[in-house]
């Protein structure tokens, strides 16, 4: 059994008993710690902004050639914090029930309500940062409605919120690298971690420019690398974006947590051909204003201007009449797999539905909806071709978040002691289904609030001897790498790196998509045992090792990425119920919804590597619910 190491006491003071009694690093000790900080999106540039405020020393590596294009700028809608602005009854414990409710009851308590806690003040650090979210007449910060709530409690800044958070974040961190307190390393990327006396010590990054393999040394090591969505080939996260640096930390002995609960957003420009490279999200605010429909009448192909109303299927504000088209992405998206499968897709392919603006603009006019919107339809029309002010919308779900992720304690601590994960990288908040604005709440609330206070427990607490690149430690994990790079070098088979990611992609989204069941993941860990073996004989990469490579840079990832399907679609076979995002077939309600079982799976399944070749070992955490309901989740 996994200790999570929650503090004792009710639930609402939690984290401020935690605090009053953590563990303390003076100013001038802090000086004396280096932490390596990888990744610079919303976690792991306000992590590092934060721990060089308060006096350490901070290395911060990225695989983007600027801290400023982690992907993170690419979320749209908002950021949720309980405000209540709007005086519409929201409260902290509405925002974490909400968000215990929409995970499907497979998150922890405890974490979810000190991330409810934590909410509001994100929003008045970034206010102060200049962030510019978007205002009502009174000049208060505006708020709109997300999926899984009846409250509007989602701050934004028109669709493009990611971005103007983060640089929010990134002129903090910049301004500490200006003082000196931040060493900021672009276009390295982490692929090995140095465990030494069994604690975190250090990491090996390849310069993805010259190739070279370096090596740096600390005192903790803050993984904040994102999700692992790409393993679809297919998905609206950046071409880059990849499981590495997580993956080599399983592979060190971190505990995977999860690894089949994947998000799949219901609002996406569909997919256009066969070698597309990735998926391009429209923002859930969109479903605030934008009715979602079908045909009612299968195969009917008519442009959706001549069908009138009383042959379209409004099918959400139908079926759920309590929260309409504002029901969680995972019960969106399952009803839009639904409808094209009965024929009543929209589109040349089928496999789409309408976002329909209609009505929204004749109530409100054409000004109101550009002004919340406008650069997501301009970025639709440039995509698509057509108007969406004139022509609705065509959506269909597509793989967008992760909820998995490498286990951590209420100390956002691994297994492996120093290793903290944060933000996406991690499993620890939204369950089985992430609500809509919640991710860029979770990324800031670990890097701003969190972190400080229990790395500062895990430094005071430890004895931390000197350890320099020159350990052992160090050189068996550089001649790991430089191993790994040689065996992919000396394949040279016949196949590129891309044709294996797309039969990759076809195999986890087929089987191990919105919809599961025992003999498809029987056939999908099959199909991927397969691939592997062919990967490894047959795999093409032009180039050379001691220089800018593109084509081993992805050959690392989609090995690691091949290897992660295999466990989701494991962890997947051995959860025998639905819940969020996690949908079996066999484990359905009559009218087609998921349905737990809380006396045997009420628990994270943390997933320990064995070695090669050999099953992974799993490891449970079980969930105590001692302040809410178990319930049948129901949005009707």
């Amino acid at each position: 059994m996994l200790d999570p190491r929650i503090p004792a006491g009710p639930l609402n003071q939690k984290w401020s008993d935690f605090k009053d009694h953590c563990r303390l690093v003076s100013p001038k000790n802090k000086a004396k710690h280096t932490i390596l900080v990888v990744g610079t999106g919303l976690a792991g540039a306000s992590a590092a902004a934060t721990l060089a405020e308060l006096g350490y020393n901070v290395k911060s590596f990225c695989i983007q050639d600027s801290p400023r294009r982690a992907h993170s700028i690419a979320a749209q809608g908002g950021i949720n914090a309980t405000k209540n602005y709007p005086n519409d009854g929201d409260s902290v414990w509405r925002l974490f029930y909400d968000t215990i409710k929409g995970g499907d009851y497979r998150s922890r308590e405890a974490n979810v309500h000190r991330l409810a806690e934590i909410s509001s003040g994100i929003i008045d650090q970034c206010v102060a940062q200049g962030v510019p979210f978007a205002r009502e007449y009174s000049g208060l910060l505006d708020n709109r409605s997300f999926g899984g709530a009846q409250v509007s409690r989602t701050f934004y800044a028109k669709g493009q919120t990611g971005q103007q958070l983060l640089l929010g974040a990134y002129s903090a961190m910049m301004r500490m690298v200006q003082a000196g307190k931040i060493e900021v390393y672009a276009r390295r990327e982490m692929l090995e971690l140095v465990v030494a006396d069994g604690k975190a010590r250090g990491i090996v990054v390849r310069n993805l420019v010259t190739g070279e393999l370096e090596r740096y040394a600390g005192d903790a090591v803050l993984l904040c690398t994102g999700g692992y969505g790409n393993v679809y080939y297919l998905s609206t996260n950046a071409k880059n974006s990849n499981v590495t640096a997580a993956w080599r930390c399983h592979r060190r002995g971190a505990y995977f947590a999860n690894p089949c609960y994947t998000q799949i957003h219901p609002t996406c420009i569909p997919v256009s051909g066969d070698y597309q490279s990735k998926l391009t999200l429209m923002s859930e605010g969109l479903r605030n204003d934008g009715r979602v429909w079908v045909p009612l009448k299968p195969g009917d192909n008519r442009h959706p201007d001549d069908i009138p109303d009383a042959e379209r299927d409004y099918y959400l504000e139908t079926r759920y009449p309590a929260f309409g088209n504002l029901v969680p992405r995972d019960v969106a998206s399952r009803n839009a797999k639904a409808m094209t499968d009965e024929g009543r897709g929209v589109g040349d392919t089928g496999l789409a539905v309408y976002l329909d603006f209609r009505d929204a603009i004749a109530h409100q006019g054409r000004d109101t909806i550009a002004a919340r919107y406008g650069n997501l339809f301009d970025m639709y029309q440039r995509i698509s071709g057509e108007n969406p002010y004139e022509t609705p919308m065509r959506i269909y779900p597509a793989v967008h978040y992760t909820m998995g992720g490498l286990w951590v304690d209420y100390h956002l601590m691994s297994n492996i002691p120093g290793l903290f994960v944060l933000g996406e990288a991690n499993f620890s908040d939204h369950g089985a289904n992430r609500l809509g604005a919640s991710a860029l709440m979770q990324g800031l609330a670990d890097g701003y609030f969190v972190i400080p206070y229990t790395l500062g427990d895990y430094i005071a607490g430890q004895s931390l001897p000197t350890v320099t690149t020159d350990d052992d430690a160090f050189g068996e994990a550089e001649a790991s790498a430089k191993a790994r790079i040689t065996k992919l070098l000396s394949i040279q088979g016949n196949k590129t790196v891309m044709e294996f990611h797309r039969e990759l992609g076809r195999i986890v989204w087929d089987y191990v998509g919105m919809a599961r069941n025992r003999e498809g993941l029987e056939s999908a860990i099959a199909q991927l045992q397969d691939l592997r073996a062919e990967y490894w004989q047959n795999l093409k990469i032009p180039g050379e090792a001691n220089t800018l490579n593109k084509n081993l840079e992805f050959a690392g990832r989609v090995a690691d990425f091949i290897d992660l399907a295999e466990l989701m679609a494991r962890d997947a076979l051995q959860r025998e119920e639905s819940c969020g995002g996690h949908f079996r077939e066999e484990y359905q309600t009559r009218d087609g919804e998921a349905k737990r079982d809380d006396e045997h799976f009420a628990f994270v399944a943390a997933w320990e590597y064995a070695g090669e070749g050999r099953a992974p070992q799993l490891h449970r955490e079980t969930l105590e619910f001692e302040n809410v309901q178990l319930t049948q989740r129901s949005y009707k």
